[in-house]
């Protein structure tokens, strides 16, 4: 398994965010869905090692991230898109590419090609040396995915990847996401249920930092037959169920 999470918390002071976490997931794309709120960025954020879980234990790629060593190796093999991508923007599209290229500590001779590559990848080759102070909304989402991608990671994490994009660069960015998704795994963070049920193979449910659901999108859509649960569509009538219950039961239990 490229990611396995046992019983990982995370705090934040007297809040806790993350809440006993345990995931395992191989190659595949793998959907974290959630209201907003729930826990999913902190828990891509842990898995990114951007920050470090408040206890439990999380393994990457083989690899524990609490130590120096192997927390490096991670990186280099790792392509993340956080909700909130910062970049300069007086650079292009080019520059911003190569710019994470290089801290992902690619071999230079490899970065030129790679660059190229993660940009038509998107369908960004005709905006490569634009500046990415002019871009649209949906065409900077589209470069933040291009540097994720660009070293060919084995572990790639999305949060909220198509907020910005047009119905027809979602699907697009759909069929790109299945393609890579048969090599690496993949991990999507998002609200939008219909993203997960075109993608996904497997998914996990989060409300108020836990997981509350896990399996395939079929088995989710299920849950909501005959419910009544609120949805235009199958599938975010399972998602709305599974709410529902989990909130119950929380509800019930205090």
């Amino acid at each position: 398994m490229n990611v396995e999470i046992s019983e990982v918390t995370r705090r934040f002071g007297r809040t806790e965010a993350v809440t006993g976490v345990t995931l395992t997931t191989g190659a595949g794309v793998f959907g974290l869905l959630g209201p907003n709120g729930a826990g999913k960025t902190t828990l891509l954020r842990m898995i990114a090692t951007v920050i470090p879980p408040s206890s439990g234990r999380l393994r990457l790629l083989g690899r524990d991230p609490g130590e120096y060593g192997p927390r490096r190796e991670i990186r280099r093999r790792l392509g993340y898109l956080p909700q909130n991508l910062g970049y300069y923007p007086g650079f292009t599209v080019a520059e911003f590419v190569e710019y994470f290229a290089l801290l992902k500590e690619m071999p230079p001779g490899r970065v030129p090609h790679a660059v190229a590559a993660a940009i038509e990848r998107v369908d960004l080759g005709s905006k490569a040396r634009v500046k990415m102070r002019t871009l649209s909304g949906g065409m900077l989402r589209r470069a933040g995915i291009a540097q994720a991608i660009v070293n060919e990671p084995e572990l790639l994490l999305l949060d909220e990847p198509t907020a910005g994009l047009d119905p027809e660069q979602r699907v697009t960015f759909r069929a790109l996401l299945r393609d890579l998704g048969q090599r690496a795994t993949v991990i999507v963070s998002t609200h939008l249920v219909e993203d997960v049920g075109a993608a996904c193979g497997e998914v996990a449910l989060m409300d108020a930092g836990k997981i509350v659901f896990q399996g395939a999108p079929a088995e989710l859509t299920a849950r909501g037959e005959g419910t009544g649960a609120a949805g235009d569509a199958p599938l975010e009538r399972g998602y709305s169920a599974v709410l529902v219950a989990a909130r119950s039961a929380t509800a019930a239990a205090r």
